[in-house]
């Protein structure tokens, strides 16, 4: 068990997918209640029930939160209040893969759509996260999804790059002022792990392609990053604070170039817009050889 953990409050948006989800079940384990916030209704019910099953159904609520809308952010924070009195650790997990494509091909509403998500939602998390915290008076965690794709090009496309790049310095800058009221905030930064959203349906080749790259001779999984995550919200990391951890079996060591370099990446052989777990459909453009 983490120190300090057992009876915080936490709110964890994405909280109802992936690294989202794991790091939910982790935390009830450790004895903090959760509020998930999320746009997949269905994949939140589903976890409540879950959650119910396993002995932790009075320790978790869901509040439906877009995190591009402030009153959504809002609400869901105080969902947290309303259920448990209080709020400890605000969880920025939210995203998307976004808009992906050549750079002259990308379209002005799905750079936007992405930055909203990714960058936009963490700012929110922060600042109604922080003016609660403020406000307890007893400091607090604040803890955002970077990713590797910040450090370099290969990674990922080029709005997910630069808008997790922003999230890490963003944390950095909030870091030291939120310092003097003992509210701790820093980033956890996956590498590319074993997930439905990675794999597409094939988990074997989805490994495959991590380990081709990844020094560490086993693909990463959401509870991977969960872990860290708890870590980071605990009393052990009490002196940690605008720090990006990142979590990538050795990749960002190696060097990633994950999708290749240049035109030749398959990044560039279609354009469009990737929602994530939200459970909207992916827009895809096929593009023609320049």
């Amino acid at each position: 068990m983490m120190r300090g953990l057992q009876g915080k409050v936490a709110v964890i948006t994405g909280g109802a997918n992936g690294i989202g989800r794991e790091t939910t079940l982790r935390f009830l384990e450790e004895g903090v209640r959760v509020v998930i916030a999320d746009v997949n209704e269905p994949n939140a019910q589903a976890l409540l029930e879950h959650a119910a099953r396993i002995g932790h159904g009075d320790a978790i609520r869901f509040a439906r939160a877009d995190v591009t809308r402030e009153e959504d952010v809002e609400t869901m924070l105080d969902c947290a209040l309303d259920a448990f009195g209080r709020l400890d650790c605000v969880f920025n997990n939210a995203g998307i893969g976004g808009a992906f494509g050549p750079i002259s091909r990308t379209r002005v509403d799905e750079w936007e759509h992405t930055v909203a998500v990714l960058l936009r939602g963490v700012f929110l998390g922060m600042k109604h996260g922080a003016r609660i915290m403020q406000a307890q008076g007893e400091g607090g965690v604040i803890v955002s999804t970077s990713s590797v794709a910040a450090y370099s090009a290969g990674s990922a496309a080029h709005c997910y790059s630069a808008a997790k790049a922003a999230v890490t310095n963003l944390t950095r800058s909030v870091a030291v002022e939120l310092a003097p009221h003992r509210i701790r905030v820093n980033c956890v930064a996956p590498g590319p792990l074993l997930t439905e959203l990675f794999h597409r349906g094939d988990s074997e080749a989805g490994n495959r392609r991590i380990l081709e790259r990844q020094p560490w001779p086993r693909a990463g999984h959401p509870g991977d990053i969960a872990g860290v995550v708890a870590f980071l919200a605990s009393a052990d990391a009490e002196l940690i604070t605008g720090e990006t951890i990142v979590v990538d079996g050795g990749l960002l060591a190696r060097g990633p170039a994950f999708f290749g370099d240049g035109d030749r990446s398959p990044l560039f052989a279609a354009a469009g817009l990737d929602r994530g777990s939200t459970g909207e459909p992916l827009d895809v453009r096929r593009l023609s050889k320049r």
